[in-house]
């Protein structure tokens, strides 16, 4: 009793003091890089049970003694301690924790940590995207993944991507990746009136890409994935307070390059001194009495102009982008998203003007204790562009005579001059302004793509998950084309002579897509504790997706049979295609001993595209991961965070030979046949339509070895190798048809196979981490080959898209055995003392004493080598990023050289009228190529190498953090498309099919641009 009554006293004099020695800190926590308080912070003494969180300012309070350790904790950032030294104040920035934001991966119908993934995949997050002027949804990625190679098209605003992955499996059929947008994958064909489907979706919402390479991570989506999968995944709404963002950009573009052309006064000093008027040009006929004509209009003092065509046509453009969105929590329940944006963006080219309106949103609530959880998206977009005259305009603007004005008062063209025979027709190519500003070609897009996924965790199982995710994909497409009342309208000559010109409505058409898509599965996981399996989960479902694509397309012709204009419907063309795919789908991962993980994984599709005894494809896949980390040897060594070696095997398929087959390619069908093709009048025939009963699923195996590492602390040193191997059977191919044996001449069977081998490695190093400066470098390089080891019963294939500018339907690549795909077909050409190339002379490959087709070798176009990297540097509120990307072969056949690189192409072609040419006064053109006759375009003189370096963009930012009271502003500046180093001659060695005529420049783009965050 004596002890305890010391023990009270003790207790009661002692305790005063415990309480007046303890003081009141307060203090605000906010997020480092926006500097936004952070509500619901975890504040406490560490050691104790002692704690609060911080309210919806982020403020908090808390009672401390000198000495206490106060940690500040809060899910996805960095826990910070701080010792309480007296002070009154405490304000915390908490930075985001890298490991726990990108822990997670999406892969095919789930996600999982990336310490767990087993196949080859890429993620490329927000902070990875390339910045400054973006429109479409491809550029953001553009050189950042090894292995991926996106192309586009040209400069326009909407320029169609080329994107492949590890080079693409197929010859003839689709060879671009699956795309995946919040669980949805779209469709593969176009609306109508877009020319990249990725404009569809506002760069601005989207939150990560993940790139699924080999066939162990591809194969869950079954025959849709033998290309790869992109699942693009977009920004989610908030658990915390309302949060806004609006961000702006306005910029300029300006040509990057021209053509080196004649200018007026170097033409007439051209032709005057190469061509004076004589009948026999050169001691070659040429068509003598036009050409004495044309030379003679500039040898006799005509009026001479000095008019740059390209000039003309080109423009430097002004455009601007606008977005702005709202995270909230709805009712404390509902995370919430929504945006709205507004792209406005000009063409160098003129009238080449787009535009788009997007909107989404987004809720992800929980209900029933988190049981169900609910992703609804919803996106629509609206654009509206004037599709232009590419290669009428652009291909005029380099032939058209440069002495010729613009505008003619006197022309009844609308004003512009025209070239006319001396019988007052119309003679030559076109005015390429003309061609600009007296067509229009509206082209509107409305689309919605939304889904919504239902997650149900089992109340009487928690570890069984239910899944249904319902989508659909909607678009309304119209075209319309108009000539004005000049010399591109369609017109004829009345009986007096005259020509009447008949403006209005050329082309018209309305198309219809819907696409529906059901999906539903079962997951099933269990963890364990003390046993060898440390977790497993195991799924199987099912899934329905309907593409339905109705339309018509009419096309007008005019008449005058009575002096009066006339507008006939020359061909109402209605379609109606529709494809169905169904599957069935597994997969399971095993976790064991956490050191092995094992996923195995199965799918069975159907295509309606083949008969019904050949519809179904199957495709397995395994693959094995080993975590060295976990291994005794490594476990303790300390600069090693994480390395883990990967396996993989699995097949894919494909079926989508829509584009070069229609939708029913094994079915025999008829159609109306012409209205002008009658054996009785007003009866109509039917034509049979080209099939092919026998088409089955083309089929990849793929094999994988890779490698993933993090090594020092702070991920200073991370990345990923992987080696690969494809092998590709059945190849769904577009083949000859012998004479009477078909419908047709080509059409697609299965022929033969491919091999492709490579490998990817993918680095970044945190050079520099400290609280006020940060730099950051990243790179990647990859390398791909791909053979073709038989096409059974043919050993030479064309490869589509190689024309060249001679003659009608000449293709300068082939598919052939034993040599890589794309590969063009060529003469070796012969160089005098000095260099340059000896007209009409080739190389006698066989030795034979005759140069002939056999004397022909090949030589592949498309590059092995191409590579990416960037870096980011920080220092206080300053940003400064650039990214570049290239590649280290290919070539590139000159096609401008070759129309317009020699001297008899400035002759007349069968008109009365010059052309313009290269400039031969510099190293545009050859002087020693005066025609291209014979076998002068399969030189390969024209083919030059196609490597390249291009800086991606340069930007430089400034950020004002808590400018006002929870709002950051950011400014920065960006040049897209900065330079670009190369030895090709031309004007870019980026071309997807490496022909280069009649090319869209890609634009310089300079930027001005803010970020509130509020």
């Amino acid at each position: 009793m004596k002890s305890f009554t010391k023990k009270l006293l003790f207790f009661m004099l002692i305790l005063p003091v415990y309480i007046f020695g303890q003081n009141t800190l307060k203090g605000t926590v906010a997020e480092q890089s926006t500097s936004i308080p952070l509500p619901g912070v975890n504040v406490f003494i560490k050691g104790t049970t002692t704690g609060t969180t911080t309210d919806f300012d982020g403020n908090y309070q808390i009672k401390v003694n000198t000495g206490d350790i106060i940690v500040f904790s809060y899910v996805g950032y960095k826990a910070q301690e701080k010792q309480y030294t007296g002070q009154t104040s405490l304000n915390i920035l908490l930075g985001e924790d890298t490991a726990q934001l990108e822990e997670i991966v999406i892969i095919g119908y789930g996600s999982v940590k990336k310490e767990d993934l087993t196949g080859s995949v890429d993620v490329v997050s927000s902070k990875d995207f390339n910045k400054g002027t973006v429109v479409s949804a491809d550029q953001l990625l553009n050189g950042k993944a090894p292995g991926v190679r996106i192309t586009s098209a040209g400069g326009q605003p909407d320029a169609k991507p080329n994107i492949r992955i590890r080079g693409g499996a197929s010859l003839s059929a689709n060879s671009n990746p699956l795309i995946v947008i919040d669980g949805i994958a779209v469709d593969n064909s176009n609306p109508a009136g877009v020319n990249n489907p990725l404009t569809l979706v506002n760069p601005n919402d989207i939150e990560s890409f993940s790139i699924l390479k080999d066939a162990s991570a591809t194969a869950i989506y079954g025959s849709r994935a033998s290309n790869g999968v992109i699942i693009i995944t977009t920004k989610k709404g908030t658990s915390g307070e309302v949060k806004f963002n609006f961000s702006s950009n306005i910029s300029t573009s300006t040509v990057s390059d021209k053509i080196d052309l004649f200018d007026g006064n170097q033409f007439v000093d051209f032709i005057t001194t190469t061509y004076p008027g004589e009948t026999d040009l050169l001691g070659v006929p040429v068509g003598s009495v036009s050409t004495n004509e044309a030379v003679s209009q500039i040898i006799n003092g005509r009026e001479i102009y000095n008019t740059d065509w390209q000039d003309a046509i080109f423009r430097t453009s002004m455009s601007s982008d606008y977005n702005f969105s709202a995270r909230a929590n709805l009712f404390e329940k509902i995370p919430f998203r929504a945006s709205i944006g507004y792209n406005s963006t000009e063409g160098i080219v003129k009238t080449n003007d787009y535009e788009r309106i997007t909107a989404s949103l987004k809720f992800t609530p929980k209900f029933f204790e988190d049981h169900l959880k609910i992703d609804l998206n919803a996106k629509s977009i609206f654009v509206d562009k004037n599709n232009i005259d590419n290669d009428g305009a652009l291909g005029s603007a380099v032939s058209f005579d440069p002495t010729k004005p613009v505008f003619d008062n006197n022309s009844p063209f609308g004003g512009f001059y025209t070239n006319l025979s001396d019988q007052g027709n119309i003679d030559g190519a076109s005015n390429p302004l003309a061609l600009l500003l007296q067509r229009s070609r509206p082209e509107k897009v409305s689309k919605i793509l939304g889904n919504i996924e239902f997650d149900y965790k089992m109340h009487f199982l928690p570890e069984l998950r239910a899944v249904v995710n319902l989508g659909l994909e909607a678009s309304r497409a119209e075209i319309v084309e108009t000539f004005t009342d000049n010399a591109l309208a369609t017109y004829q000559s009345t009986d007096s002579g005259d020509f009447v010109f008949n403006p209005g409505v050329n082309y018209r058409e309305n198309q219809h897509i819907t696409n529906t898509t059901l999906e539903s599965y079962l997951v099933y996981r269990k963890e364990f504790d003390n046993f060898f399996i440390n977790n497993f989960d195991i799924q199987g479902g099912y899934s329905y997706q309907n593409f339905k694509n109705d339309g018509n397309k009419e096309q007008y012709r005019y008449a005058d049979d009575t002096g009066l204009r006339i507008r006939d419907i020359k061909n109402d063309d209605a379609y109606f295609n529709e494809l169905n795919l169904q599957s069935f789908f597994g997969r399971s991962n095993i976790n064991l001993f956490n050191k092995y993980l094992v996923t195995v994984s199965f799918r069975a599709d159907g295509s309606s595209l083949f008969r019904k005894d050949k519809r179904w494809g199957y495709f397995p896949a395994a693959a094995l991961a080993w975590k060295l980390k976990e291994e005794s040897f490594l476990r303790d060594v300390d600069f090693v965070n994480d390395i883990k070696i990967r396996v993989g095997w699995g097949e894919t398929g494909q079926q989508d030979i829509t584009d070069i087959a229609g939708f029913y390619p094994s079915t025999p069908l008829f159609e109306a046949g012409s209205s002008t093709s009658q054996y009785l009048s007003g009866v109509a025939i039917y034509n049979a339509k080209p099939f092919n009963d026998d088409l089955t699923w083309e089929k990849t195996t793929t094999y994988n070895l890779g490698i993933d590492f993090d090594f020092f602390n702070s991920n200073v040193f991370s990345g990923s190798f992987d080696i690969f191997k494809r092998e590709t059977t059945d190849l769904l191919v577009r083949a000859p048809v012998g004479p009477g044996q078909g419908l047709t001449n080509v059409f697609p069977k299965n022929v033969g196979e491919t091999e492709s081998e490579g490998f990817e490695l993918n680095l970044n190093l945190n050079a520099i981490r400290k609280d006020n400066v940060n730099f950051s470098i990243n790179g990647n390089i990859a390398y791909n080959k791909t053979e073709i080891v038989s096409l059974k019963d043919v050993t030479v294939i064309d490869s589509p898209d190689s024309g060249i500018p001679t003659g009608t339907g000449v293709n300068l690549a082939f598919n052939v055995v034993g040599l890589e795909a794309h590969s063009a077909w060529v003469f070796k050409q012969i160089y005098d003392l000095d260099g340059r190339p000896i007209l009409g002379a080739f190389v006698d490959l066989n030795d034979d004493g005759i140069i002939d087709n056999d004397d022909r070798y090949y030589t592949p176009l498309r590059p092995n080598w191409t590579f990416g990297f960037g870096f980011n540097f920080n220092y206080k509120n300053w940003d400064l990023s650039s990214s570049f990307r290239g590649q280290l072969d290919g070539k590139m056949y000159n096609a401008r050289r070759l129309s317009r690189g020699y001297t008899e192409a400035a002759l007349p072609n069968n008109t009365q009228n010059l052309n313009n040419t290269l400039n031969f006064f510099s190293d545009a053109a050859d002087p020693n190529f005066t025609n291209r006759r014979g076998n002068i375009p399969f030189s390969d003189y024209f083919i030059e190498d196609a490597s390249f370096l291009r800086c991606e963009n340069i930007v430089l930012g400034y950020t004002f953090n808590q400018l006002f009271k929870n709002t950051n502003l950011k400014l920065y500046a960006a040049v897209n498309n900065a330079f670009l180093i190369t030895n090709y001659s031309g004007q870019d060695p980026e071309n997807f099919n490496a022909i280069d005529d009649n090319f869209y420049p890609r634009p310089r783009v300079y930027s001005f641009g803010v970020n509130l965050d509020f």
